[in-house]
């Protein structure tokens, strides 16, 4: 089947997957190629947090340590989340939301969930030039984990609701994408007997 009828299967189907990973394993790569691929809407929570970063005149690192020191505004963050993830979960149109929480925030609503890893080294060398550096980008990951399981109970190491659990360090970009799209080719919702069920809970 040609990447063409994966995109009409999408469409007719009105999937919506999620996409999450550690910084650094390639999920905005990995959604950009889909997006591309499906002809799909695509919603990044990292673009978002960098949107909030330039709204108030911050680094990266600057609003990642302010969102470590108050809840106020990761919960502003993951509602918004949330919301994007309730408004695409009923619109009937093929979607896909990026962020390390996206599959908590997605929920049931989502029909299938990603997670991405890759080794440490991996990570800190495609991320190598951009603004975060690695020590940056560590500490971002503690306090990631730290706030989700102090907010919501959520262990994010916990890779039980994910329908797919990849290591991007073993394929190209390219094959990355064909390797999902052949998933998302092979997905078939009526015969599904897989569904986990993702616990409830408010940010």
């Amino acid at each position: 089947m040609a990447i063409a009828d994966t995109a009409e299967q999408v469409s007719e189907q009105n999937l919506f997957i999620t996409v999450s990973g550690s910084p650094g394993s390639g999920v905005t790569t990995l959604c950009r190629g889909l997006a591309d691929a499906l002809g799909c809407g695509y919603v990044s929570g990292g673009e978002l947090f960098r949107e909030v970063a330039e709204e108030r005149g911050l680094s990266l690192s600057q609003l990642t340590a302010r969102a470590g020191e108050s809840e106020e505004l990761d919960r502003e963050l993951d509602q918004r989340l949330r919301t994007i993830a309730e408004t695409w979960g009923t619109a009937n149109k093929g979607f896909i939301l990026e962020s390390r929480l996206a599959g908590w925030l997605a929920g049931n609503r989502a029909d299938l969930r990603i997670w991405l890893d890759a080794p440490e080294e991996v990570r800190l060398d495609r991320t190598a030039d951009r603004e975060e550096m690695a020590a940056e980008m560590q500490v971002r990951e503690a306090v990631d984990a730290a706030r989700y399981d102090s907010y919501y109970g959520i262990d994010i190491d916990d890779r039980s609701i994910y329908d797919l659990a990849l290591n991007s360090a073993r394929w190209g970009e390219s094959a990355l994408v064909d390797f999902v799209l052949n998933a998302i080719r092979a997905y078939d919702p009526i015969a599904d007997e897989g569904e986990f069920v993702v616990p409830a809970f408010e940010p």
